[in-house]
């Protein structure tokens, strides 16, 4: 599932976006200061931050210019203010966050906006060509490859076996799956499965071991089985 990164220095702020995402099967990390959050987003991995505008030490528009301007970080950037001015929201989209949304909010709404800019995100930095160990796909071309035999799937096949390869390694929720391949108009809720067992069927069965991996409650993962221990 999705990684965030809260820095954010009220206590009971970050303990509601706790209760609110950990159930939901999130993965959260938080700082309580700008340089504490600036160490955990220039070492980790994120898929979004949420960023407090008012923090002690070094303020969220500051930490936000560092992560674009030094560290040339694209991690999408929420920012989240008390502050409600249009120049406010100048200041925060200058420095290079990417939406804002001003406290007391609905964490109902906060989770739609963290969805939606991850969605952005991903479809901005969706990759032409993909490698996961000796299996590519190349989406200009249509093609598919793995060990350098050509294999052939159906165009949804095709859309289902590109986005678990883009967010490889990362495991994809079933929602995401279908979302990224139907939109809102998603079929039964067998489609998926049955759209798997081809893609199963071309990608993995023909070989000695399987790249496609069911998360059982998470979702689906491929894996290069080269780099398995």
């Amino acid at each position: 599932m999705y990684k965030i990164l809260i820095i954010e220095d009220n206590p009971d702020i970050v303990a509601n976006i706790y209760a609110f995402f950990e159930p939901k099967g999130f993965e959260l990390d938080n700082a309580h200061n700008g340089y504490s959050g600036l160490t955990l987003a220039s070492t980790n991995r994120y898929d979004v931050i949420l960023l407090d505008v008012m923090l002690p030490g070094m303020d969220g528009t500051q930490l936000c210019k560092k992560l674009r301007e030094e560290l040339h970080d694209k991690t999408p950037v929420l920012m989240l203010t008390a502050r409600d001015t249009v120049l406010d929201k100048v200041a925060g989209f200058d420095s290079g966050a990417d939406d804002y949304l001003v406290k007391p909010f609905s964490l109902v709404e906060l989770e739609a906006r963290i969805k939606a800019l991850i969605r952005r995100h991903q479809d901005e930095h969706f990759r032409h060509s993909i490698e996961v160990g000796k299996l590519s796909l190349n989406t200009d071309e249509h093609t598919i490859q793995r060990e350098g035999i050509f294999l052939k799937l159906t165009p949804t096949g095709f859309k289902i076996l590109a986005t678990l390869m883009n967010a490889a390694p990362r495991v994809v929720s079933k929602t995401e799956l279908e979302e990224k391949v139907w939109g809102r108009d998603i079929p039964s809720s067998d489609a998926l499965r049955t759209h798997l067992h081809s893609v199963r069927a071309q990608v993995d069965k023909p070989f000695a071991q399987p790249m496609i991996m069911t998360i059982p409650g998470v979702g689906y993962q491929i894996v290069d089985p080269d780099n398995l221990s």
